[in-house]
């Protein structure tokens, strides 16, 4: 009795020797290969990137915003920046929803084929995967600090009700 499984893997197989066979029908190599797929960001998009980057010491390209993230990877992004002490007078985000030239243009601009992107003074740091890993292991904190993007203490310390009187 043959299983689905041992179906589709002869299929796959007989389709990954389509590709890269040399002689593999036009319709298989111009889906693979196709220069003219490649998008190149407009400089109006490269522009507004730009501005955006500009905009905050810390800025996140994210889906949602930091009030209702719309995935798990920016829901935790902004955790951590909120963890970290970041002060939000020195935070925007972006919501790529909103706008899908946004969207695929971040992706372009940053060479970073993931949202959430964050940047802190105008520099790409990474997406989630990258920030859990430098939340974890320390390097977060002390780029923000040399950064100077947290909070003052004072206003940490009343945010988290353990100011002193």
């Amino acid at each position: 009795m043959a299983t689905l499984f041992s179906r589709a893997v002869p299929l796959f197989a007989r389709t990954a020797r389509m590709a890269i066979r040399p002689g593999a029908g036009p319709q298989v190599r111009s889906h693979l290969f196709n220069s003219a797929q490649i998008r190149r960001l407009s400089d109006e998009t490269r522009q507004a990137i730009d501005k955006a980057i500009s905009s905050s010491p810390v800025v996140l390209f994210m889906k949602g915003t930091p009030e209702k993230p719309q995935c798990g990877f920016s829901r935790a992004t902004v955790q951590i920046l909120g963890l970290q002490g970041v002060d939000p007078k020195k935070f925007s985000a972006f919501n790529v929803l909103e706008d899908e030239e946004l969207r695929s243009g971040i992706k372009e601009y940053s060479t970073w084929p993931t949202i959430p992107q964050l940047y802190i003074n105008k520099e790409f740091i990474g997406g989630c995967d990258i920030l859990v890993s430098m939340h974890q292991n320390g390097d977060l904190a002390e780029l923000l600090e040399k950064e100077g993007v947290l909070a003052p203490a004072e206003e940490s310390e009343s945010a988290s009700g353990t100011s002193s009187s």
